[in-house]
């Protein structure tokens, strides 16, 4: 696919969906056909292509409802046996994807479970309920070992994206760590300057300051001039301790846990940007809708890399910032511009780690992700994730533990 079509796909997640599933019915289709032509007519056209359009149909709710939405099509693929129907992959596309659907969406055991079921009913049909006479293995195996072989795909791809989740969680806790850890020792490293430096001139005036009570009734005169040296060295402890304590002032201590940054703290992110002479013009497109904690800091974290990303890197100080809700998707997209005078340089010249976390962040929770210079100059991150995957998984988790 070429750089366009991916933006284009990343941009209009409803329309590509829209697509498929119209390929899948002409698929579903071709199925009907195939088996009407191999029972030389014998089998009704129309209740099988109503079948299929209302499988087909169905799909639509996959993503908020799988359970029901595999009943929906399993039902309408015993039907279609019912009639007479050769349950091929073709015919079953639409169970299939229900399928694998449910395998990444509920909890594992309650995946295979419906997949067995969904293979059992497959199995039944073409034993007991199609009037097609064929091999048992055509008719009965080869079905339930479809729905079987989706459903193990399905929780192949849950786990690898369970396994992406942690990781990058695990990731995210190393860093945090690791800056802990450094702040930690910088802090131990300006209290040994504060005991060696501070402490050194306090000391010095104490003992000038004894010195001269020691000889004044006896040399009055070397007295005085020991007492006039104090200001000198009670001063320089005062910068050293002004200079020390400074570094020390923070706002939070590490021990007290911040709360994880989301999207309502956009408007502090593009003060920051502002004060770094980035402006930043935001367009919000849609209803804005409640995120949950883990798309909220990941979308937080992916615009806060794009906007960091334009700051060291864009020609032009100036980005545009889209957030676009739908019912199912929230699209954000980066963009900046490119000056005449100098071609764009930066994500594409530098190959960092930034480009790379971004990707990760995104397909951990199962999104899109995409970066390339723009035709017409200039770069643009964009970016898709799912309002309704993010459910399923929390809810996995918790009635795994």
């Amino acid at each position: 696919m070429s750089t366009s079509l991916q933006r284009r796909a990343a941009r209009h997640p409803r329309a590509v969906e829209s697509g498929l599933l119209s390929l899948l019915l002409l698929a579903t289709l071709t199925g009907v056909l195939v088996t009407r032509s191999v029972t030389d007519g014998q089998t009704v056209l129309w209740p099988g292509v109503a079948l299929s359009v209302l499988a087909c149909a169905a799909l639509l709710w996959r993503r908020g409802h799988p359970l029901p939405t595999l009943a929906v099509t399993a039902v309408c693929a015993i039907a279609e046996g019912a009639l007479g129907y050769l349950l091929t992959p073709l015919l079953m596309g639409p169970l299939l994807v229900a399928q694998y659907s449910a395998s990444v969406r509920v909890p594992r055991r309650t995946a295979w479970n419906s997949a067995l079921a969904a293979a059992a009913a497959m199995a039944v049909t073409g034993l007991f309920l199609t009037t097609f006479s064929h091999q048992l293995i055509l008719t009965s195996l080869n079905p339930a070992a479809w729905v079987l072989m989706v459903a193990a795909l399905g929780s192949y791809v849950r786990v690898r994206r369970q396994y992406a989740v942690a990781r990058a969680e695990h990731a995210a806790q190393e860093r945090e760590e690791d800056a802990r850890r450094r702040v930690i020792e910088e802090r131990m490293r300006i209290a040994r300057e504060l005991h060696d430096v501070v402490a050194h001139h306090l000391a010095l005036a104490n003992a000038q300051a004894g010195t001269a009570a020691h000889i004044a009734p006896t040399n009055p005169g070397q007295a005085l001039e020991i007492i006039a040296r104090l200001p000198e060295t009670t001063a320089a402890a005062l910068r050293e301790l002004k200079a020390t304590v400074g570094l020390l002032r923070q706002d939070t201590d590490p021990d007290e846990v911040a709360p994880a940054p989301g999207l309502d703290q956009l408007p502090d992110l593009l003060a920051s940007c502002s004060a770094a002479g980035l402006d930043v013009d935001v367009t919000v497109q849609g209803e804005p809708q409640r995120l949950h904690s883990g798309l909220d800091l990941t979308a937080y974290r992916i615009i806060q890399e794009a906007l960091t990303n334009v700051t060291k890197h864009a020609a032009t100080p100036t980005a545009r910032l889209r957030l676009v809700y739908t019912p199912r998707h929230l699209t954000l997209t980066v963009t900046n511009d490119t000056s005449a005078a100098r071609p764009t340089a930066g994500p594409v010249a530098q190959r960092g780690f930034g480009l790379l976390g971004m990707r990760e962040r995104a397909l951990a929770i199962g999104g899109t992700f995409h970066a390339a210079p723009r035709p017409e100059g200039g770069f643009e991150v964009t970016c898709s994730l799912p309002l309704h995957d993010l459910d399923a998984r929390e809810n996995e988790s918790e009635s795994t533990t």
